[in-house]
């Protein structure tokens, strides 16, 4: 072996075991210590093969058991399961591509979790000088790469995002105090995993003016805390942080009485006739009412005076409006034009991951954001654009736009052959987004859930004639299965809390009764021509 410029060069070998370390530099590195313990790995080895196996075993043991939680089948041929993923890229068609994306982004998930949750680029770089520092953006990118952690059951990704929360609500306390002059605590939308300070202040994307953050931070460790049923007293206390915000932030209003909120922003746009600096953007409306009444909720028995409070001032915020092209608006005052060519979607907060907006309960502000999801463009092609879009879409229970959105993704060549992927099409900018928000979208179409409500097969693709999904999470504390072919489905429900629940399914509603440790099996058919 002889070092050669950036490189290392290696002769007179038939193989070569590279083992690295990913590690947090804090210091002068000690890398003779470190060979020798890499090295140390290799003791008593036959050779590459045999080290291999042996490193491999220890890690299929850590692992194996998260990996194989829930499985994805879409009747995959055998032949192209067996292709490497070089070749099942090149086609982006088959059923056994999704299959495999599924399980590669739950593994890369799993494996870029651990100290903290992923970074843009995962746990990795791709480049010696890595995009965006290698950082945290969290105004989209963070929670679309996790969202698949509660449902595809990783809470090994839920604690991650938690210690990157919680560790940083001092800083959040100072973002309110010294940036709005507020109680209680602002996220960031930018950080580097150790410092929670806002610092983009900037007239262009004044991400500074986003207060929605720590509520979006926080909407993840709910749904981790109700799929558990475990209370985590951390995220009562952050949840009152924020409520306390908004109770010293919000005091002013608007002509007709209602409360505003000012400044205000959308990330990462602004209105055709008007400048960044807003007011009542619709992500920070719904970010503030959920995040009264989740802290209500969460205080209701503990503090009810704080709790009636936090109530009286979530009623007392702005309806979304409706423009005149019918679509939900991304900025709920009079007068602001809308930038529909833009691949964040903000103003669709309310619809994912929130599920205020849905075609259950509010089947007019539905259409209005389905309308909104038609006129939005995707700008610059960006994974997590697409990604987003179809899992506003699923929610919206529209199967052929969401696949749509997802085909866009498979056939542009985002993914490269480790199955990671990039920011742009053609493999473009090494980044994490869609390699991890994928199995998200994957699970959204076929099983949604919320506290009071299982929703079945809400946006199945055309042309997914048969499949299964097993091992789901839902949030009123249940695990799902589920299987259909030909116009027919099988549903397993295994739930471990007692509960009423809505069902909702292609062909209509029920309600039904749950008891822990008794499992149900539903038959159901995967045609409908109602919401259910």
């Amino acid at each position: 072996m002889a070092v050669e410029g950036d490189g290392v060069r290696v002769a007179g070998a038939r193989e070569v075991l590279l083992l690295t370390r990913v590690r947090r530099r804090t210091g002068e590195p000690d890398v003779a210590g470190e060979a020798a313990e890499l090295r140390g790995l290799l003791a008593g080895s036959g050779g590459p093969a045999e080290a291999y196996a042996r490193l491999l075993a220890r890690h299929e043991a850590l692992h194996r058991t998260a990996y194989e939680r829930v499985v994805l089948d879409l009747g995959g041929c055998a032949r192209e399961r067996r292709l490497p993923g070089s070749a099942l890229l090149r086609r982006p068609g088959s059923p056994a591509l999704p299959e495999r994306l599924f399980a590669a982004g739950r593994y890369h998930l799993l494996s870029a979790s651990g100290m903290l949750p992923p970074r843009l680029v995962g746990l990795w770089t791709g480049d010696w000088d890595t995009a965006w520092s290698g950082a945290f953006t969290t105004n989209a990118n963070l929670n679309l790469q996790t969202a698949s952690a509660a449902a595809a059951a990783l809470p090994e990704v839920s604690e991650a995002h938690a210690r990157l929360v919680y560790g940083q609500l001092p800083h959040w306390r100072d973002n309110a105090r010294e940036v709005f002059g507020a109680d209680g605590v602002v996220a960031p939308s930018h950080t580097d995993g150790v410092s929670g300070h806002a610092y983009h202040f900037q007239r262009a994307y004044p991400l500074h003016l986003w207060t929605a953050g720590a509520d979006w931070l926080l909407h993840p460790l709910v749904e981790h805390a109700e799929t558990t049923g475990e209370r985590d007293p951390r995220l009562v206390a952050a949840l009152g942080e924020v409520a306390r915000f908004y109770m010293s932030f919000l005091t002013r209003t608007g002509p007709d009485g209602r409360v505003a909120v000012v400044p205000s922003y959308s990330p990462e746009n602004r209105p055709a006739n008007a400048g960044w600096g807003t007011v009542n953007a619709t992500m920070d409306v719904a970010a503030a009412r959920h995040a009264l009444t989740t802290a209500a909720e969460h205080h209701a028995d503990r503090d009810p005076e704080s709790a009636a409070r936090w109530r009286a001032l979530a009623a007392r915020l702005p309806d979304y409006r409706v423009n005149a092209d019918g679509a939900l608006a991304e900025w709920a005052w009079p007068g602001l034009a809308e930038t529909y060519d833009h691949r964040h979607l903000s103003h669709l907060y309310p619809v994912w991951p929130l599920g205020e907006i849905t075609p259950y309960d509010t089947p007019e502000l539905a259409r209005a954001a389905l309308r909104a999801l038609e006129l939005c463009g995707a700008e610059n092609d960006s994974a997590h654009g697409h990604l987003h879009h179809a899992l506003v879409a699923a929610r919206l229970r529209d199967g052929e736009r969401a696949s749509a959105a997802l085909a866009r993704v498979l056939a542009a060549d985002f993914f490269h052959v480790s199955l990671m992927s990039s920011h742009y099409p053609g493999r473009d900018v090494y980044n994490a987004d869609a390699a991890h928000a994928l199995p998200a979208l994957l699970v959204e179409l076929l099983v949604q859930s919320a506290p009071g409500r299982l929703v079945l097969l809400p946006a199945l693709p055309p042309g997914w004639a048969r499949g299964a999904l097993r091992g789901v999470r839902t949030r009123f504390g249940a695990v799902v299965d589920l299987e259909w072919r030909d116009g027919t489905c099988t549903a397993t429900v295994r739930p471990t809390r007692t509960a009423r629940i809505d069902l909702r399914t292609p062909a209509g509603a029920r309600t039904l009764r749950l008891r822990a440790g008794e499992d149900l099996v539903l038959s159901l058919s995967t045609r409908g021509t109602g919401t259910g």
